[in-house]
């Protein structure tokens, strides 16, 4: 497990030794999740600071009528639970679960109290804090203030610049971007089709060519 700990930019600045001391003491542990597997549910106590190893994690909230809204995407090198860990409410306010099957390397609260005496750790660790935070501001943002077209044509931009291109592959089903985007499969399609009648969009099956956004 040590090998693993190594590759983690959070642990690089933190001694071996150290680690091997909390690992001897099982205060860190490596466990593996299948696809479509619920990690926490809502309302769960965070126990421990979970580093993603591999795969992909969502978290999302269902509202009364049913429909989930994708809130946070955890990828390799992030972390769960950093800002509930010590917090006076450490329940999850979300449900998570594997998109894939995934590894989550658990650490306890006891270990990263000792190990935030390491000043790069506790800024690595801050930064995770401010970073989820910042994610949660943008949610907020898109769920207050934006209408569903501003939002899908925001998304559809946000990935034409991660593929550098105005012809994108979409990363998620449709089913999923609903979900991020806090609506019905129907309200989704629906505003698809208005966009592609409107000519401001392409689609065929995950490609859609972006007609509002150039490249040279």
């Amino acid at each position: 497990m040590m090998e693993i700990i190594k590759t983690i930019p959070l642990f690089s600045q933190v001694p071996s030794d150290e680690f091997e001391s909390l690992l001897a003491d099982k205060q860190i542990s490596l466990r593996n999740y299948a696809k479509g597997a619920t990690v926490y549910n809502q309302n769960d106590s965070c126990e421990t600071l979970d580093v993603v190893i591999a795969g992909s994690f969502i978290a999302y909230s269902l509202s009364e009528n049913g429909s989930a809204m994708t809130m946070f995407e955890f990828a390799s090198g992030q972390m769960l639970g950093a800002n509930l860990l010590f917090g006076d409410n450490h329940a999850y306010p979300l449900t998570i679960y594997c998109i894939t099957d995934a590894q989550l390397l658990h650490i306890s609260k006891e270990a990263i109290a000792q190990l935030l005496h390491h000043y790069n750790f506790a800024m690595r660790f801050i930064g995770a804090i401010s970073y989820n935070s910042q994610k949660l501001n943008r949610k907020i943002t898109m769920v207050i203030q934006k209408t569903l077209r501003e939002n899908l044509l925001e998304y559809f931009r946000q990935q034409s610049i991660l593929q550098n291109s105005n012809t994108i592959s979409l990363p998620i089903s449709k089913k999923q971007l609903a979900d991020y985007l806090g609506v019905q499969r129907p309200s989704l399609f629906r505003e698809l089709k208005k966009l592609k009648d409107a000519g401001v969009i392409h689609i065929s099956n995950r490609s859609i060519q972006l007609n509002y956004v150039s490249y040279p």
